[in-house]
């Protein structure tokens, strides 16, 4: 069984992830209302592994006989201007989630529970991937963005996403 800060915190992260997937949903809204349905489609997958990582979080809470609190939702209280701004929101929004990943992992080490340690691996690695995946789209962005043209190839690009989910089943 868990102590009861470490299940605090992770209780705690499994919300962040959920709100994760709601600031997603919004910016997938937003470029769906834009009509650039390229990045509604990358937007909606960054949903749909937000939704997975906050479930994983919830197995390995009850594979640890730790009861689950799920806590109230905030809607985000975003408003973008122009198709570069949502961009910038959410590698924020990564580097915001990787600072708490971190922080959880620091702990999980200071009280030597190693299969917490363990379990934070692998969301260590993922945090470092969706930081320089959001951060090479801003860049890209940044390149082709401008360009009506490039835009719709960025765009077009981003429509072929798929989503693979991750496994569902811990140790």
């Amino acid at each position: 069984m868990l102590q009861q800060e470490m299940a605090d915190m992770l209780n705690k992260q499994l919300n962040r992830e959920f709100f994760s997937a709601y600031l997603y949903l919004e910016i997938a809204n937003y470029y769906s209302d834009q009509g650039l349905d390229g990045f509604a489609n990358w937007f909606t997958i960054q949903t749909q592994e937000e939704r997975d990582h906050a479930m994983l979080f919830r197995i390995y809470l009850l594979n640890n006989d730790t009861h689950v609190q799920l806590m109230e939702i905030p809607a985000p209280n975003q408003s973008f201007s122009n198709p570069k701004m949502p961009l910038e929101a959410a590698l924020e929004h990564e580097r915001y989630i990787t600072s708490h990943i971190h922080e959880l992992y620091a702990e999980a080490h200071r009280l030597k529970d190693f299969r917490t340690v363990q379990f934070l691996d692998w969301f260590v690695k993922e945090q470092g991937e969706e930081e320089k995946n959001t951060n090479d789209l801003v860049k890209r962005f940044e390149l082709f963005g401008e360009d009506p043209k490039g835009l719709y190839l960025l765009d077009s690009e981003l429509a072929s996403r798929v989503y693979t989910a991750p496994s569902l089943v811990l140790d």
